[in-house]
C-alpha cells in the first residue's frame, strides 16, 4: 500500500512532515492524533516508516464495500457503544502493542464536526497504562480541506501538515498514581493539550457525539456554510 500509494500522494498533495525522526523505531508505541477527516488514516502512516495499525470503528468491518479493504490492511474493529465489545477491541490493540506494534489512534472517538478539538476519551489512557508503552502526540492540518465532511472524494493539490510530538512517558510521569481512576482523565487531557499546540486548534471540553456520522452531519455542513457566507 505504502509502495503504490505514497508515489500518487506526494503528486496530488504538498505534504509537509515535522518531527518524523522522534517516533521510535521498534517497541510498542501508540500514535495519538487529532481527526479531522477520514483520509487522516492515509497521510499519517504514509509518513510513518513503520507500519500503522489502526483502530477503525467496527461499522467499517459490517459493511461488504469496506470489510474487506479494512480487513486486507489489518485494521482493529472498535465497538464504541462499551461494555465488552470495546473491552475486547481495547485488548485486540493491547496485544499489537505486546507484540512491538505501531498503534495509531484518535482519542476524540470520531471525527470532529467542525474544525475545533473535543475532549478525548479515556480508552487512549488504558491502553497507555496496560501496554507501558510512549505515546507520540500527533498534530494534522488540511486533511479538512483535501476531504470535507461527506466528500468520499479526496480534493487535490491541497497542503497537508503533519507534526509528530515528542514520546511522552506517562507511566514514568504519574509512576505510583496509576491506578487512581483520576490518573486516566489526566493522561488524557494532557495528551490532549499536546495534540491542540501541535495541530494549532481551538480546544473544545466536550466529547464528540457518536450518534452523528460525518456524512449525516447535515447541521454542520450547514453551519459550515454560513459561517464561510
Amino acid at each position: 500500500m505504502k509502495l503504490a500509494l505514497r508515489p500518487m500522494m506526494q503528486l496530488f498533495f504538498k505534504v509537509r512532515v515535522t518531527g518524523a525522526e522522534l517516533i521510535p523505531p521498534d517497541g510498542p508505541v501508540i500514535l495519538a492524533s487529532n481527526h479531522q477527516a477520514f483520509c487522516d488514516s492515509l497521510f499519517i502512516p504514509l509518513v510513518v516508516k513503520r507500519r500503522v495499525t489502526y483502530v477503525a470503528k467496527a461499522e467499517y468491518f459490517k459493511d461488504w464495500k469496506t470489510r474487506w479493504f479494512f480487513r486486507a490492511i489489518g485494521q482493529i474493529p472498535m465497538e464504541r457503544g462499551g461494555g465488552e465489545a470495546s473491552k475486547r477491541s481495547l485488548g485486540a490493540a493491547l496485544e499489537l502493542l505486546e507484540a512491538g506494534g505501531a498503534l495509531g489512534i484518535y482519542p476524540e472517538g470520531t471525527r470532529s464536526p467542525d474544525e475545533r478539538l473535543h475532549r478525548g476519551r479515556t480508552g487512549v489512557a488504558r491502553l497507555i497504562i496496560a501496554a507501558r508503552c510512549p505515546v507520540v502526540p500527533v498534530g494534522v492540518r488540511g486533511t479538512r480541506a483535501v476531504q470535507p465532511i461527506g466528500s468520499r472524494i479526496l480534493r487535490p493539490f491541497k497542503v497537508v501538515e503533519v507534526a509528530f510530538g515528542e514520546p511522552i512517558d506517562f507511566c514514568e510521569r504519574y509512576g505510583d498514581s496509576l491506578d487512581d481512576p483520576l490518573v486516566l482523565r489526566q493522561i488524557t487531557d494532557d495528551l490532549m493539550y499536546e495534540i491542540k499546540e501541535l495541530s494549532g486548534q481551538e480546544y473544545v471540553d466536550r466529547y464528540v457525539s457518536r450518534r452523528r456520522d460525518d456524512d449525516e452531519m447535515s447541521d454542520a455542513v450547514a453551519g459550515e456554510r454560513r459561517s464561510a457566507a
